[in-house]
């Protein structure tokens, strides 16, 4: 039972964030729904497969994303929106914050210990290990978030298009 709260707290909490990220874009407001959706349904999918099939971070993000991705061009054609409307806001929740944080913390840090060589070298190590796991997982985050952009190039451009009468 606390299992599947902890599931629905994370994708409440992270529709919450995507509703205020998609706030500063200022969408219709038919998306603002889709968006929150969208975001709960990623990063759910993410806490889902870290938590309970033991996953890394950057994988899991990438199948979030992918979810997302996926999502958003089926909720596009629902509220005529495009793509990006939708999955931009939905995808800022899963950046890695924590990670990004401590990469610049540590490279701070070791700019102020140049002349200790061991807090050094335990700062850069730092600095490297949270760079390596941001830019991976944000990487991850676009391809997919893009993959269906990629896979269904017509069909995505064609989601606000009206169709042809003739």
């Amino acid at each position: 039972m606390m299992t599947i709260l902890n599931v629905i707290f994370d994708g409440l909490f992270a529709a919450i964030a995507g509703i205020g990220f998609g706030a500063i874009s200022d969408p219709p407001l038919r998306a603002f729904k889709m968006i929150a959706i969208l975001s709960a349904l990623g990063h759910a999918c993410r806490y889902c497969l870290m938590h309970f099939l033991g996953f890394d971070i950057a994988t899991a993000s990438l199948f979030g994303a992918i979810a997302i991705g996926f999502g958003s061009m089926w909720f596009g054609k629902k509220v005529y929106c495009p793509l990006t409307v939708l999955y931009i806001p939905a995808l800022l929740p899963m950046i890695p914050g924590k990670f990004a944080y401590n990469m610049v913390f540590s490279l701070l840090m070791s700019l102020q210990t140049v002349k200790e060589p061991g807090m050094l070298n335990k700062y850069m190590e730092a600095f490297f290990s949270n760079t390596l796991v941001t830019c991976t997982v944000v990487f991850m985050l676009a391809i997919g978030a893009t993959l269906p952009i990629l896979l269904f190039p017509k069909i995505t451009f064609s989601i606000t298009r009206h169709k042809n009468k003739f």
